[in-house]
Parts: C-alpha cells; structure tokens; sequence
C-alpha cells in the first residue's frame, strides 16, 4: 500500500464522502437525562446508575469538511469523474476550492460505559477505541492538478495530515462543593494505549516552470509510528530530455510502505479532562476542558527531504491532452505517484520514540431555565478544539424540553469553522432502558450512492440501561 499517497488523494475524493464514528454528541450538551454529557464536561453527573449497551451505548456516524463530494467528484453524460477529468473546466473547479480545504473525523466508540453513584459523587467507567483523522489540502495542490501547466509557477504550502488510533481507559469523578452553594466539579484521567499514528508534513513545494521540466524546491517529512510498517522504495526514470540536451538522472525515492504484520500496539499515553459547572437563580454556567495530555509513540520509520532540497523534475506535469504522454487517462493513479515522486522523499532511518501532544478541547456554556415554563431552557455553547493546523471551533444555540420524566429533547443551530448546520436529538429515558436518538449536523443532499454531497453530517444514536 501506499499511505500517504492514498490519504492525500483520499482526503479530496473519498474521505469526504466516507462515513466515520464522532466523538461527541453536541445536542445532548444541555439535555436532561442524556446520560453522555459526562464526556462533554466531567462535572456533569447522572441522577441513576447505568450500564451500557456494548459498543451501542454511544454509536456515531459522522464526518465534517469545508471540501465537499461535488467539489471534487463530477457527473459527466451520467458518469462520476474526479475534479481532473478534462470534461471539467478548470474555472468551475477552482471556483469551488478553498485556499484551505479542511477534512477530519474523531472516531470514538464506547465499547462499555459504565456510571454510578459513589464516594461523595458520580462515578464513571468508559472503555473506548479512539481514532484521529486530519488533512488540510491547499488550493495550490488542486490548481497543479487541474491546471498542468497553465502557470509557470506554483507555490504548494502547508499540506500536512494525520491518522492515528488508540484504546482508552477513563475514569470520571464529580461532585458538589458544599461549601460553594451552586458549583460542582469533575475531573476524568485517561490511560491510552496506541495502535499507530501515521503522519505527514508538507510544508513547502516551490515549482517553477523551465523548458521542459520542472525546478522545484521541496521540505516535507513522514512519520509512520505503527508496529511492522516499512517504506517501500522506487526509481523514478524521466521521461522528458531537457532542451540543454542533459538528460535528467533517474533517482530514488520513498514511494509508499508495507505493513507485513501488525505485532503489537506502539504507544502509551496520558489524558485529563477537567470541567465545573455553577448554578445561579434560573443560569447554569459551565466550562471544561478535554484531553490535556500527550501520546508517546514507539518505534518510528521516518523520511524527509531532510531539509529544503532544490532538484529538476518532470515527474510532476499533467496535459489534458488526451494523446499526450502525460495526459489524464490514468489522472487518480498519476496523482498518488506525483505527490511522492514530487517530493523525493528519502529513509531516514528509525526513531526508538516521538511524543506528541493530544488535541484539546475547550467547553463553555450557558444555559437558562425559562421561567414560565421551567421544562423548557435554552444553551449556548461554545467549542474548540487546538490542534494546531487542525483546530477548530463552533458554536450552538440550543432549545431543550422535558415535558415529562421519561422524554427529552433538543434542538439546536451551530455555526462554526465547518459552516452552519442544524442539529436535533429525542431521548427517552424510561425505568432501566435508554434510547437516544439525533444528528448533530443534519444530512442535507444525498447523491445517488446515497453519500451527502456536503461533507458535513452526523448520525447519532444510543441504547443504555438506568437503574
């Protein structure tokens, strides 16, 4: 396989419109009863006990973008093409990219959840499988891969992505302060254990345009921290003699990796959450914040360009021209190998270990019980999550109301790095069983795969057991 080729070209025309696990379910910040506001803000405790449904207590589907399936997949006489096909101009291409296309998704099931009440408080036990998925694409990439040679020049800067995985251990406690009528607080410790973490750093491609081949000056590294895993290694013979009449010399480079057998996990870490929540007249003030902690990894493969590195290639020049020997007909495969061939990146060797920090997440709310009709209140909550290039945030309004014991519900408009959406969720919480159910973006268009065309969209649902 090909990882890091594959996740680039993936990021543009298939993570987009692939379906992922979400790590939490913002509608149910302020709901009553809804028994995961604990992950949001471990100040917030249960009024029962429960147990979860095995990996279905806290189920998500979800993915989020501002890189949409219709920016990057076209229906040509009722075939789907990529954004490269000729058929598409490159002005109705380009006028849809952003200068910093944004893809992500935070897988999190919850195997086993677990909550009671105990040692002056309430208590919870989460075993989940966690995963982390990020790539920002630049407008420059897809201008080189729309456009050939239209430009003489091209500036490719910060391409960078990650994917990694692990399981989690949590464990939750919070309480009221008796001796601050109003507040209580909470604090969660996480023990990770990491499966792998892939990551890719592309922070410079300067191409300029000569006769017949590109000059380009490059800087960009690969860490692949997962057990078993090698780079593979090509030789890139070129196809163009340049007008001096010296052939450019073929090289080596890193041309994608091999996992022959994943033997056994590769990381260990250490995350807090920490939250407060205060209660004054008919307001609900509250603030936490997530996953303050680091991942170390073990073995590691590393390539770079060990530096900035300035070479002449023509591995990296497209032609719409259908006769051209450079031309689209195998345009998704020329794609995945430009991207390594351009960089030339080289085997550095192996890394004994690398910490990297987890990406946090801050909280804050404010929610406010209607007097006329204290059922019924009204939150606004703010998120972000820091994580460097990464980093996100959005708020919501919300409206959730309870008009009797065993039924809930929310409804909520959120705007934020990913656009607006609309987002809902219904929660019956009957005498010892559960059911959730929501979205905390709303699915808009489908495409005739059923995919959504926008790259936004969250399906959330859940099945626990109060006692």
């Amino acid at each position: 396989m090909k990882p890091f080729n594959k996740f680039i070209i993936s990021a543009a025309a298939l993570l987009a419109a692939a379906p992922a696990l979400a790590q939490n379910t913002y509608s149910g910040y302020f709901l009553d009863n809804y028994n995961y506001r604990y992950e949001m803000n471990p100040a917030f405790g249960n009024s029962k006990n429960m147990v979860s449904f095995p990996v279905l207590g806290n189920f998500n589907l979800a993915m989020r973008g501002n890189l949409h399936l219709s920016d990057v997949i076209y229906n040509i006489n009722g075939k789907s093409v990529l954004f490269t096909n000729p058929g598409i101009s490159a002005s109705e291409v380009m006028g849809k990219i952003s200068n910093k296309n944004r893809l992500g998704v935070s897988p999190k099931i919850d195997i086993l959840a677990v909550g009671f009440k105990a040692l002056g408080g309430y208590n919870t036990v989460t075993l989940s499988a966690r995963a982390d998925v990020e790539a920002s694409i630049p407008k420059a990439f897809f201008s080189i891969a729309k456009e050939g040679i239209t430009n003489a020049t091209y500036d490719i800067k910060d391409m960078t992505g990650y994917a990694e995985a692990y399981a989690q251990l949590a464990l939750n406690h919070s309480r009221d302060i008796d001796a601050v009528p109003g507040l209580r607080v909470g604090a969660a410790v996480k023990v990770l254990i990491g499966a792998g973490n892939i990551d890719f750093r592309f922070n410079r491609a300067e191409l300029e345009l000569g006769t017949d081949a590109w000059r380009a000056r490059t800087n960009g590294d690969i860490y692949a921290s997962i057990k078993g895993f090698k780079f593979d290694t090509d030789t890139y013979e070129p196809k163009y003699e340049p007008a001096d009449g010296q052939p450019l010399a073929p090289y080596d480079y890193v041309s994608g990796g091999n996992l022959d057998d994943f033997s056994a996990p590769n990381g260990f870490g250490l995350g807090f959450d920490l939250g407060a929540e205060y209660e004054w007249n008919d307001f609900r003030f509250s603030a936490a914040v997530l996953d303050l902690g680091f991942m170390n990894w073990g073995t590691t493969q590393w390539a770079s360009t060990d530096g900035t590195r300035e070479f002449t290639t023509d591995a990296y020049i497209f032609n719409a021209n259908g006769d051209a020997v450079n031309s689209f007909d195998n345009e998704f495969k020329n794609l995945q190998d430009g991207i390594s061939r351009l960089y030339q990146l080289k085997e550095m060797g192996e890394m004994s270990s690398r910490t990297k920090a987890l990406g946090a997440t801050l909280n804050f709310g404010i929610d406010y019980t209607f007097p006329l009709y204290r059922n019924l209140h009204f939150g606004l909550l703010s998120s972000t999550r820091i994580n460097g290039p990464y980093t996100w945030t959005q708020a919501r309004l919300s409206a959730n109301i309870a008009p009797v014991k065993i039924f809930s519900a929310d409804a909520n408009i959120k705007v934020g790095t990913y656009g607006v959406g609309f987002g809902w969720l219904l929660n019956l919480n009957a005498p010892y069983f559960n059911l959730f159910l929501g979205m905390d973006h709303t699915v808009g268009k489908l495409s005739k795969q059923l995919i959504p065309v926008n790259s936004n969209a969250e399906f959330n649902i859940g099945i626990n057991f109060p006692f």
